[in-house]
């Protein structure tokens, strides 16, 4: 038996992250509808706007293109990804998406498996700040955060 109930989230009841660049929004989380075994959310990217580059040392994550033109980078190496492709990350694999186009960009995310604590899911390994407008690069550092 479930402790809970199916529940249907509407992207207007997320609250935006910016602080890593791009406007990500974590919708079918532990703490919103009881998730175990990961989480899912959408992650928009304006145009010459970037989610800065990190890495998950507990997760795989799933990422699939809704819209848009974007380039992501693998541990370094640059890949073009477009709408109706997807792509596996797997745990410790440095990553970032840009959004090279001139629209806006959405990604489906999911990461699971959860790591042992919110804190530890998220490594970033350069700065970004979304007060300089399309989350440009500042001194790369090493932070762990909030997934």
């Amino acid at each position: 038996m479930t402790k809970h109930r199916p529940r249907i989230v509407d992207l207007s009841e997320t609250q935006p992250n910016t602080k890593r660049g791009g406007d990500l929004r974590a919708m079918l989380t532990p703490m919103a509808v009881g998730a175990k075994s990961g989480f899912m959310g959408l992650a928009i990217v304006q145009p010459g706007d970037r989610i800065g580059e990190h890495y998950h040392p507990y997760s795989e994550e799933f990422v699939y293109v809704v819209c848009g033109a974007l380039e992501v980078d693998l541990d370094g190496e640059t890949h073009p990804i477009k709408p109706d492709q997807a792509l596996l990350i797997p745990p410790y694999m440095r990553h970032r998406f840009r959004n090279v186009g001139d629209e806006e960009a959405r990604l489906v995310f999911h990461l699971g498996p959860l790591a042992p604590r919110p804190a530890l899911g998220h490594v970033d390994t350069e700065e970004t700040d979304a007060t300089e407008g399309a989350g440009q690069a500042r001194t790369p550092q090493r932070t762990e955060a909030l997934s």
